[in-house]
């Protein structure tokens, strides 16, 4: 199935039955009065997130949506019907935003959430609502109410506690097939992983983590080089991102500088995001000596002007990894009991949430950012398909 994260569709709320206007006639009754009926209201538009779903693929092809219409009332009292709600599945980690206001209407973070994204309009009233002692043969009805139109973004972030961030061939791949089941796809080329990957990893049989590892980014991705920066709306959600570096980079390259590379294209998509809490961690160590290891561990910290944690492993051979797995548990509990006690923590969470959103979508909205997929980054993977875009361009469609 095709990864999709990101459609604009348009939803309309069903309009208001009208009200009837009517007299009741019947043999041997002079004068029945007034007995039309009120119409039915229209049907609202609903978003369920489920979390049977992982992508947004159903939307990509049909973009209108419409709830059902009221029905008009009837003579002899009768109500027309309601219109029949209608809802669309979403997958668990959408958020939904206003295309023509920019408002934020709400992010589904649990599965069987519900959101209203449009209201049914109000029925009509007959004229019977208006028979009253000066006026007992009432020829005022009124229209239902039209429903809510409204061009909606769904943006897919997924809900995971770790985030691996890094250039291609880092090890971010290895890294999830060394520490859970899943099994990402690995080679000896570039942009091997061209959609976001989740693992499971169990620290014990009732502990448990998600690990999150998106496509790498290179020099140039603020500009739609490789991948570009659309997936690193996925990291949003985590608690904690690993930087992840390949230190047996030859002379030729230099890890220092290519660390730098992800920080920076880091901090151009969202200042926001950059600032969440970071550890890095040192791949490959396998390869290089202990002296080159300490050596370009010093230059790194001194690129980065790094004060936070730094871990040494080797993915493939499954080294250092059941340690940095144990303390990022213990990180991930101890952030969990703290936000569940304080709602203040929970509050400034939530308004991060929102910041990354708004600088996000301001970044991939403004005209510098491309739209085309440069043939240079097809050319670093034999197997990039070729309907993947850098963008999906937002707006009305």
């Amino acid at each position: 199935m095709k990864f999709v994260d990101e459609v604009a569709i348009e939803v309309a709320a069903g309009k208001g039955g009208n009200g009837c206007l009517s007299f009741r006639r019947e043999k041997n009754v002079a004068r029945g009065g007034p007995d039309g009926g009120d119409g039915g209201d229209g049907g609202s538009v609903f978003l369920i997130a489920s979390s049977k779903i992982n992508t947004m693929v159903d939307y990509r092809y049909q973009r209108n949506f419409s709830a059902q219409s009221g029905q008009s009332g009837q003579g002899r009292n009768r109500t027309g019907a309601s219109g029949a709600d209608l809802a669309l599945v979403v997958p668990v980690g959408t958020t939904v935003t206003d295309s023509d206001t920019g408002e934020i209407l709400g992010d589904l973070a649990r599965d069987g959430q519900r959101l209203m994204v449009a209201r049914g309009g109000f029925h009509g009233l007959g004229n019977t609502r208006f028979k009253s002692s000066t006026n007992q043969a009432p020829r005022k009805t009124t229209l239902g109410s039209a429903g809510e139109v409204r061009a909606l973004k769904m943006e897919l972030r997924i809900l995971a506690d770790v985030g691996l961030l890094g250039l291609p061939n880092s090890g971010k791949s290895t890294f999830v097939r060394a520490v859970s089941a899943a099994r990402p796809k690995v080679a000896e080329y570039q942009f091997t992983t061209l959609i976001p990957n989740l693992g499971v990893v169990s620290v014990d049989p009732i502990r448990s983590f998600v690990v999150a590892d998106i496509p790498g980014l290179i020099s140039g991705a603020s500009k739609g080089v490789g991948l570009g920066l659309r997936f690193l709306r996925h990291l949003m959600r985590n608690r904690v991102l690993l930087h992840i570096i390949d230190i047996s980079e030859g002379l030729e390259s230099d890890p220092a500088a290519a660390a730098k590379v992800a920080v920076d294209e880091l901090s151009l998509f969202s200042s926001t995001l950059s600032s969440r809490t970071r550890w890095l961690v040192l791949n490959k160590i396998d390869l290089v000596s202990a002296e080159q290891l300490l050596l370009r561990k010093e230059k790194i910290v001194k690129a980065l002007n790094w004060e936070g944690p730094i871990y040494e492993i080797s993915a493939i051979a499954r080294k250092g990894t059941e340690h940095l797995c144990q303390n990022l548990m213990s990180f991930l509990e101890k952030q969990r009991k703290m936000e569940s006690n304080s709602s203040d923590l929970a509050d400034k969470e939530r308004l991060q949430q929102i910041r990354m959103q708004r600088e996000s979508r301001s970044y991939i909205d403004s005209p510098g950012y491309s739209e085309t997929q440069s043939k240079a980054s097809k050319d670093l993977n034999p197997e990039f398909p070729a309907d993947v875009k850098t963008k999906t361009i937002p707006g009305k469609l």
